[in-house]
């Protein structure tokens, strides 16, 4: 039987995962009475309540003879590190368009992804069904963009199935068999034919069997039982057990070259099969190198992330490496906070992906916790010309003690309707950002490049263009290096004391605004005490925004009935004199559930 590895690139929304769901039913992979209303693939709970697909996931199928194994990616930009993983163990890709809305940001930087591996694009059009839909011109756009030939692309409709079987078709015709992946030709590291190489693409931790491994098997045959070694680590594994998704665990005796399955290693240290891992079989162990595995990911937003009981923090540790172990792209260590307590200093690859990891803890492992405001990471160069990288604007020192501060900049490619332009452009203006090209796709759809600072795209923008573009704008953004700006940390003071965990670092010009709206969104949060509390915005010593929230006070001249009013004046006097004493010594103690609250606004 012949081999045909696959992937589906798609943006969010455009039909993937329906696609994928009408492969399973009509190459008979599940029977149609057992398919669910949510995608088949999309197994996690926050998948389906989002309708986004998060993790990969690959799945076996049988078509006319020929073994089609599928690995779905997701679609957003902040999971464009899974769509490598996918792309890495696979000779083709379906490039899946929206045939009412045509070609968005994501999908652009995907393809081009795809093309760098040396994969076999098929283009495809779906949701031909709807009424909106216009096949025609999606495909003259397709070809103006990426080249295709707007005759050669196939139309389908996931949703009914028409033209399902044709594209089938179409995958094994021009998808090739598994041969060397070019990223791994070029890397010169193949086995001899006795050897036995396999990556780990994927891999998730069972309480019952410890990790399973997702492996791509590039050379040789690994059978239920064998003895293997993960190349990078060292550590000696035991295959005991091997098989496929189908999409559930199928086991089977033995993975051949080419294959996409799953190797149960009986692993408990969740570090020791990581994502990229070799796994090897063979007798030259001494003179044989690693496959290339994947690029160390780097992270673009940084936050911190704390337990709100303290006794929680092992658990809190144990749930992120298990979490990294499932999700190569989140980087961690442990980092303490006077305000917060224990916590960890995370990297991720933008705010949803932020937000997806902070809801898999809580709902995955029960665990209550608190993130602070998302921040990027910055280069320091310090007076003696040594270089330094901060994630923490607590960590950067006095105006006087360092040289030069630089900040990520950005490439951002912005497809939208032509009517939405000056809109889009003022935004982005706003926030510092570069105007570097535009250029119309079709005679209504532009495509617009600026360069921008990742600290100005990380927070609300995304929110901010879907708004302005009602909804039909899209992005993706690469990094394009580093850059020196007019940069200052703003603190936050509480009656007097600095919160580290609320230190920002934003840009001079837009330093002031910022801070008088945390200024006002703590007034409402901190309650109140029995002494006026000053709530500051600060750039070092210089004070640019201020609230008070004024001192919880008793009615002293309640039990005072008649006489002359200078006793009344005597009380308030005394109380005033009193809340003066409290004001000197008082200390003000932020409640965790204040911060919750305040990054949750």
């Amino acid at each position: 039987m012949s081999i045909r590895n696959f992937c589906i690139i798609a943006h969010i929304d455009h039909g993937k995962s329906t696609l994928a769901d009408r492969f399973l039913e009509i190459t008979g992979t599940i029977e149609k009475r057992n398919m669910k209303t949510g995608q088949m693939l999309d197994t996690m709970e926050l998948e389906q309540e989002r309708g986004i697909t998060i993790k990969l996931q690959p799945v076996r199928m049988n078509w006319k003879n020929t073994q089609l194994n599928l690995i779905d990616t997701p679609g957003h930009v902040d999971f464009s590190y899974e769509v490598s993983r996918s792309l890495a163990a696979c000779e083709g890709a379906i490039l899946v368009v929206d045939a009412t809305q045509g070609i968005e940001a994501q999908t652009l930087a995907n393809v081009f992804l795809a093309m760098e591996y040396g994969l076999t694009i098929i283009p495809v059009l779906n949701k031909i069904d709807l009424p909106a839909a216009d096949p025609v011109m999606r495909a003259e756009e397709i070809e103006n963009v990426l080249g295709f030939p707007a005759e050669d692309i196939l139309t389908v409709s996931a949703k009914d199935g028409t033209n399902v079987d044709t594209l089938l078709d179409a995958i094994v015709a021009k998808i090739p068999e598994p041969s060397a992946n070019q990223v791994f030709e070029k890397a010169e590291v193949f086995a001899e034919k006795t050897e036995t190489k396999a990556l780990i693409f994927d891999s998730t931790f069972d309480t019952y069997r410890g990790v399973v491994s997702s492996v791509r098997v590039f050379s040789g045959k690994i059978n239920k039982g064998d003895k293997l070694k993960l190349l990078r680590t060292g550590r000696e594994i035991e295959a005991l057990e091997v098989g496929f998704l189908n999409p559930k665990y199928a086991p089977t005796k033995s993975l051949e070259t080419g294959e996409v399955g799953y190797i149960v290693t009986g692993l408990k240290n969740v570090v020791d099969a990581r994502v990229g891992e070799t796994i090897y079989k063979g007798k030259n162990l001494e003179k044989t190198l690693p496959l290339p595995g994947y690029t160390e990911v780097t992270p673009f937003v940084y936050a911190g992330i704390y337990p709100v009981s303290g006794d929680d923090f092992g658990l809190l540790r144990k749930a992120m490496e298990k979490l990294s172990l499932n999700d190569a792209s989140l980087k961690f260590e442990p980092e303490h906070s006077g305000a917060l307590g224990h916590g960890f200093r995370a990297g991720f690859l933008g705010l949803l992906h932020l937000d997806i990891v902070q809801e898999r803890l809580e709902r995955e492992f029960d665990l209550d916790l608190l993130v602070t405001a998302p921040s990027v990471w910055y280069e320091l160069i310090m007076n003696d010309g040594t270089m330094t990288q901060i994630s923490n604007p607590s960590d950067l020192p006095e105006n006087g003690l360092y040289k030069a501060l630089r900040e990520p900049w950005m490439k951002i490619n912005i497809l939208c309707p032509s009517e939405q332009v000056g809109g889009i452009m003022k935004l982005c203006t706003d926030r510092r950002g570069v105007h570097k090209n535009l250029q119309y796709t079709t005679a209504d759809r532009v495509e617009l490049t600026f360069e921008i600072p990742l600290a100005s795209i990380v927070t609300d923008f995304y929110d901010d263009l879907k708004s302005i573009s009602s909804g039909y704008a899209s992005m993706s953004y690469e990094p394009i290096g580093m850059r020196e700006g007019d940069l200052v940390r703003l603190d936050i003071l509480v009656a007097g004391d600095r919160v580290d965990a609320l230190s920002q670092i934003v840009d001079r010009d837009s330093a002031r605004n910022i801070g008088i709206r945390w200024c006002e969104k703590l007034k409402e949060i901190i309650p109140k005490a029995q002494f006026a509390i000053a709530i500051q915005a600060a750039i070092g010593g210089t004070i640019i925004g201020r609230e008070t929230i004024s001192a919880m006070r008793k009615d002293v001249t309640a039990g005072l009935y008649g006489g002359d009013v200078s006793r009344k004046k005597k009380k308030l006097k005394k109380q005033k004199e009193g809340k003066k004493r409290l004001k000197q010594f008082g200390k003000v103690t932020i409640p965790q559930e204040a911060f919750f609250a305040m990054m949750k606004k």
